[in-house]
């Protein structure tokens, strides 16, 4: 029997299998295709085997990351959710999967990490509140500085900074975006009629964090809102496919516990093992800190020379 296929992803909470886009486009995808993975959801990208997440773990391409090649490998294997899908639907979808990322994906990033309301109140704190020490003082920043650069990237702005001139833009763009999906799902369940495809996977990845998640400033929360056909889309994904995830309180903040997925990384002896990596890594982050900043200083004594002519003659004089 060939060993099950293995998904790294963030682990989720407000009702979602995952707080991350991509990660949760993958996760919907899997149900969708009705793919037999082994799900580890963890808070520590260091840990999946490409130190990346979304990560897959095959046993015929080694570890796959992207939402789109974890896609294809899955197709692969014969777990395909655009199976019936027309030539023109398959055209429709690569349509709409590129304006999720042109229009909606860097107003998402912007809301949940640039915005600095939101980034420090909500999208920071669950990190650092997740993540286990000490990395929940690196990783947060670092995956900030990451977002960012992918925020320049589709913009094509190297130097792009967060402004109001910026955010409206974005939201312009972003509310378009989800004004034209509304349209196009109408009144039917999925976009393609009863079954769900894989841009029903990316869609729902997009909409369903801004949907669960409760942000001080949700400009694009309130936009979604007002299309009712795109919320009871994604409530209704939720209830399908993620039963268990949905039925958790929305705002209910989950402390970072040993996996239930199945995972062993919190188990002993890694659960050992990780507790002393931290303290000596705390210990050492710490003392270089100390040094950097010159609150410890390090003093090298200089050795003190002897005159060794006239010790030996000392010696001498003292053994007559």
């Amino acid at each position: 029997m060939a060993a099950p296929l293995e998904l790294f992803c963030w682990k989720g909470d407000y009702g979602l299998p995952s707080l991350d886009v991509d990660c949760l486009t993958v996760l919907a995808y899997a149900k969708f295709a009705g793919a037999p993975l082994k799900v580890h959801k963890i808070t520590n990208p260091w840990r999946s085997p490409t130190g990346t997440l979304p990560a897959l773990k095959t046993r015929e391409e080694g570890s796959i990351s992207q939402p789109s090649k974890i896609i294809i490998h899955l197709r692969k294997q014969k777990y395909n959710a655009d199976y019936d899908l027309s030539a023109k639907e398959g055209a429709d979808t690569l349509a709409f999967v590129s304006l999720l990322e042109e229009k909606l994906l860097p107003a998402l990033i912007y809301t949940l990490w640039i915005d600095s309301k939101n980034y420090v109140d909500v999208t920071r704190c669950w990190y650092a509140e997740n993540i286990s020490f000490p990395f929940n003082f690196l990783l947060p920043n670092r995956i900030h500085g990451q977002q960012l650069e992918k925020l320049r990237l589709v913009r094509g702005d190297p130097v792009l900074e967060a402004g109001e001139q910026l955010e409206k833009e974005l939201y312009r763009d972003a509310f378009e975006c989800m004004t034209l999906l509304s349209q196009r799902l109408g009144s039917q369940k999925f976009f393609f009629g009863d079954s769900p495809s894989s841009l029903d996977a990316y869609v729902f990845a997009h909409l369903a964090p801004l949907l669960k998640i409760k942000l001080p400033n949700g400009k694009l929360q309130q936009h979604l809102n007002s299309l009712n056909n795109l919320q009871q889309y994604c409530t209704n994904i939720l209830a399908l496919y993620f039963p268990s995830d949905a039925r958790e309180a929305p705002g209910h903040k989950i402390h970072a516990q040993p996996d239930s997925s199945g995972s062993d990384f919190d188990n002993e002896p890694h659960k050992r093992r990780n507790q002393i990596l931290s303290v000596l890594f705390a210990v050492g982050a710490m003392l270089g800190y100390a040094i950097l900043t010159g609150i410890v200083t390090i003093k090298r004594e200089q050795p003190q020379l002897k005159n060794s002519r006239h010790d030996d003659e000392d010696d001498d004089e003292d053994e007559d």
